[in-house]
């Protein structure tokens, strides 16, 4: 499921000829789908309905349902920093974390507004350093110094539980990518103000599940699908986490009354593909429930209730070729190449994923981590509002709308 193909390019990547069967367009920001994506297709990128350089291209269907994406001309930008996990809290606002700015690896905000225009939505910087990298992020090999990031945050009946991680930049330097080494668990009840910051041990989450990811459905948890919390962990085959370019994401669940419980955690061990999947508490034995070799990110997913789908935005680096290339590889600012931008569509949290749009050059120097804000999507669900960040000019908390054409 899910195997990476390499998109070829002709005469070097700067050929032109007509556009192959099953191929992208971009036109004014827009693609447009003709038939299914993947399926053993080796194809250019496409710009303009020219070929031109390559790129990856996820194995997956394209969606039957959301047939195509127009991308408002403006984007607008907030506050400082990157990541950007978000969460629709119990007063009705969105708060999310951020990291690397205003002199902090991680800090957290109030999100106020609704995103028609940049004017409408203000940023409040609300607590500059949740955690103490000094103290909590001392054990070899996390990152001494700036060691700590934001992976997920949930706000469940006035809690909001914010996943973080240990990391560090890299130790492999023939593809060197920002390693996880361990996550956990803080909590709050007054939205930031004050925290608890011992809700769990820090090696509640280890090795593939490093990382916590909390799928995100309506204010303070409503409209959930059931009586669980669900979280997304990026892995790859190595069996580390990473934040870019990892192999794939694994789905891990929890009674939404014991989410600071380990041992209420169990995860996706098998998928079967006309029934729910087969649950087991060994994270060990976890198997993907989304796989793009090399290509998949630190992923979010939120529930989008007007098309009773789950929308998941996948970010992965790539270099002039097309090749994977991870944003750490070399110096920066020499690292900021491209990005892709991959987004998906399921009936269910563990799939079966259907591609739905795919930018191979994202942002302006590549950009990463889309997400979906839920109290930033129409009522029929065909308008949401994309967050992301990147490198430079988009290094802060990027916001573009989306209107999805939706067959029928």
């Amino acid at each position: 499921m899910g195997t990476s193909l390499w998109a070829l390019a002709l005469k070097n990547g700067r050929g032109k000829g007509p556009a192959p069967e099953g191929a992208r367009r971009r036109t004014g920001g827009r693609r447009e789908a003709e038939g299914d994506v993947g399926g053993g297709q080796l194809y250019p990128a496409l710009a303009n309905g020219e070929i031109t350089m390559g790129a990856p291209v996820p194995e997956y269907p394209r969606s039957r349902l959301i047939t195509g994406v127009i991308p408002d001309k403006y984007r607008f930008h907030k506050g400082d920093g990157d990541m950007w996990p978000v969460t629709w809290a119990a007063d009705g606002e969105l708060y999310g974390g951020a990291g690397d700015n205003s002199h902090s690896p991680m800090n957290f905000w109030k999100i106020v507004g609704e995103p028609k225009t940049g004017w409408g939505v203000c940023l409040f910087l609300i607590d500059n350093m949740p955690i103490e990298v000094q103290k909590y992020c001392q054990v070899p090999p996390a990152d001494a110094k700036s060691g700590v990031k934001p992976a997920g945050l949930l706000s469940v009946e006035g809690v909001m539980y914010f996943a973080v991680e240990a990391m560090n930049y890299g130790e492999n330097p023939e593809f060197n990518r920002q390693r996880n080494i361990h996550g956990w668990i803080i909590t709050t009840e007054d939205y930031g103000k004050t925290w608890n910051r011992e809700a769990t041990p820090t090696d509640f989450f280890t090795g593939r599940l490093s990382s916590c990811h909390f799928l995100q459905f309506g204010r303070d948890y409503e409209g959930a699908r059931d009586r669980y919390v669900y979280a997304y962990f990026p892995g790859a085959d190595d069996g580390n986490s990473y934040w870019e370019n990892g192999d794939y994401l694994l789905l891990g669940r929890a009674p939404k009354d014991r989410i600071l419980d380990r041992s209420a955690w169990e995860f996706v061990v098998e998928v079967q593909e006309k029934a729910e999947p087969v649950w087991a508490a060994d994270g060990d034995k976890a198997v993907p429930v989304f796989r793009y070799p090399s290509m998949t990110g630190e992923d979010h997913v939120s529930y989008n209730r007007g098309l009773g789908r789950y929308l998941l935005g996948n970010y992965a680096f790539i270099d002039g070729e097309g090749r994977p290339r991870p944003y750490h590889q070399g110096p920066f600012p020499e690292s900021c190449l491209r990005s892709q931008l991959t987004l998906f569509e399921a009936p269910e949290p563990w799939g079966p994923w259907s591609l739905f749009y795919q930018d191979d050059d994202w942002g302006t120097y590549g950009d990463y981590q889309p997400n979906f804000p839920t109290k930033w999507m129409s009522e029929d669900g065909r308008t949401v509002a994309m967050v992301s960040s990147g490198s430079q000019d988009d290094y802060n908390f990027t916001v573009q709308n989306l209107t999805l054409e939706v067959s029928g």
